[in-house]
């Protein structure tokens, strides 16, 4: 069945339903259509899709005077409202919604309607990002919150139908939703945004020169520096990252990324005693202190220590083990 209006069984509905008085069983589908309504939802069609529809009856019970809901043409199931029928259709509802009151049970109903109409609108939009890593189901999600924006900024004075209106705010929201979750590290929306436009710029010459283009060239065609189109480069290495626990693909002879990158840095061992022995090197005589720097800083040998000192050669190899043997009483000491 088509959902566009027929306006002589409307009239013909109408005209019964004000000249009939109503019984008790009409009555009493009225007060069950006010209670669904109430609670922000109407009975099911028998296609268990979960929205709600508009069943004869139920247009039956909105003949008798709910307000809001009274008029509205009889809705099929969602799934077979073709693209043009759903269209017309939405011009309807756009035209019930802009005489209702936001914040009624009958304007969430009409809003609500309008939603699962053009739920088609997002699906298409969504198919675009098929190839991110990201699930269909998220994407739809997002896209249904920038269908939601759309129906709420429409305006039917304007003359523009309602799918050019919608498309571009869904497929902003999808892309928002893309630039502000999908970084593995977050950078500013600037260098984002040049990443896009180095990525087109790069595929654009490389179809041209037959070749991969270098960064002079493309800053030449963005029309900016070439140490911003490195920081670009640099920045797109943020947007995904590997897996340290990542297994090597079945070519690879390697182990894991973390295999691969980390080693034993043998200079943190001796970061603690160096930090222990400033204080007790501090402690010692000017000449020990001395002899220290010169032993096992510039490396000089205990012969030319002695020329240094004036001093001979048994006689520093004795001040040095003296005062090896002070710091290794003042480290056993601290422990």
């Amino acid at each position: 069945m088509s959902p566009r209006l027929d306006e002589l069984r409307t009239e013909d509905t109408t005209e019964t339903a004000s000249s009939t008085p109503l019984s008790e069983t009409t009555l009493a589908k009225a007060a069950l259509t006010e209670a669904v309504l109430a609670d922000a939802a109407l009975p099911d069609r028998s296609h268990g899709s979960g929205s709600p529809h508009l069943t004869s009856e139920s247009s039956e019970s909105d003949a008798t005077g709910i307000p809001g809901i009274d008029g509205l043409p009889e809705i099929p199931p969602y799934d077979e409202v073709g693209p043009l029928d759903a269209r017309a259709l939405s011009k309807t509802l756009f035209e019930r919604l802009e005489s209702l009151e936001e914040g009624t049970h009958e304007f969430a109903y009409v809003r609500n309607t309008l939603v699962e109409l053009n739920l088609a609108l997002v699906k298409f939009a969504a198919s675009r990002f098929r190839s991110r890593s990201e699930p269909m189901e998220d994407i739809v999600q997002v896209g249904t919150i920038g269908l939601i924006k759309a129906i709420d900024r429409f305006e039917l004075s304007r003359g523009v139908e309602f799918p050019t209106f919608a498309m571009p705010t869904i497929v902003g929201e999808i892309k928002r939703f893309f630039r502000d979750t999908s970084w593995s590290v977050r950078v500013p929306r600037r260098l984002q945004e040049l990443r896009l436009d180095l990525a087109k710029a790069g595929d654009e010459l490389a179809q041209q020169l037959d070749r991969s283009p270098t960064v002079s060239e493309l800053a030449e065609r963005l029309g900016i520096t070439n140490d911003e189109v490195v920081e670009g480069m640099a920045a797109s290495n943020a947007y995904t990252a590997s897996s340290l626990d990542a297994q090597p693909e079945e070519d690879d002879n390697e182990g894991a990324l973390a295999d691969r990158i980390g080693y034993e840095d043998h200079g943190l061992e001796g970061i603690e005693y160096v930090e222990s022995l400033k204080p007790l090197i501090a402690e010692l005589p000017p000449r020990d202190r001395k002899i220290l720097s010169l032993r096992f800083v510039a490396n000089m040998t205990q012969s030319e220590i002695g020329e240094e000192l004036n001093i001979s050669q048994m006689h520093v190899s004795r001040l040095l083990s003296r005062t090896l043997v002070r710091l290794r009483k003042g480290l056993m000491v601290e422990e």
